[in-house]
């Protein structure tokens, strides 16, 4: 892994996770490419502190490898919401994040940090029955996202969070790994804050984390781990072992 980022595209920059990714790069000296699809949200995205912004569709090969030519690192934060649409087609979780993939080993880029989500793969049983219902097509595109990425050469992160929440960052999360470890809610703040922190800590390299505050915390927690999680800036992030 290199301490070099230099210029970063942030996937799904115009969600709730992408925006919060890009505030905390904002003070960085990363140059930050945001992608979108929406063209009416390049002006918020250059607010949120892009410096550079693609508007295209990941479903489209071309336009994952515009995106991240000349770029040695990746957040991928793209989603997909429960609703008919989620329902027939491909998806972006799954097939956009694999053209994305296939066009980060083409462009060499060091790092590729994908937010997933608990209740995908062995982690199912985080979340209830009737979530894994309703989410059934999005949890099995982001597997099958998850599995390209592990096999396709580029170093990686996988961060799969709990409930997404709009509230601020707690700064204490519990983090796990080996998927059946925890469950429960997470800021998206919380969770943008750890995807940076990937790029920059070398035992995050080539591992999956199962990730929820504390305060959101829901059940029993086993396979804690700790690392010395580096975020530009800041000395670190507070875990639970």
């Amino acid at each position: 892994m290199s301490n070099e980022i230099e210029r970063l595209l942030v996937a799904g920059a115009s969600g709730g996770t992408g925006r919060e990714l890009l505030r905390r790069l904002r003070d960085t000296d990363i140059t930050v490419r945001a992608m979108t699809r929406s063209r009416e949200k390049e002006r918020t995205l250059s607010e949120d502190g892009a410096d550079e912004v693609i508007v295209g569709d990941l479903l489209d090969p071309a336009d994952a490898s515009r995106a991240v030519a000349d770029c040695n690192g990746v957040l991928c934060a793209v989603g997909s919401s429960p609703g008919l649409h989620a329902l027939m087609g491909d998806l972006v979780d799954g097939a956009g994040v694999e053209n994305l993939v296939h066009a980060a080993v083409a462009a060499d880029v060091e790092h590729f940090v994908f937010e997933s989500s608990i209740g995908v793969g062995d982690s199912r049983e985080g979340i209830p029955a009737p979530f894994r219902f309703l989410l059934w097509r999005v949890l099995n595109a982001k597997n099958h996202a998850e599995s390209v990425l592990r096999t396709s050469g580029v170093p990686y992160t996988i961060i799969r969070p709990g409930g997404l929440t709009n509230a601020p960052a707690t700064g204490d999360v519990l983090v796990g790994e080996g998927g059946e470890t925890v469950s429960g809610s997470i800021p998206r703040a919380d969770v943008a804050r750890l995807m940076l922190a990937s790029l920059f800590t070398p035992e995050a390299e080539n591992r999956t984390f199962e990730v929820v505050s504390r305060d959101g915390h829901r059940g029993t927690s086993r396979g804690l781990v700790e690392l010395d999680w580096n975020v530009p800036g800041e000395k670190g992030i507070e875990i639970e072992e």
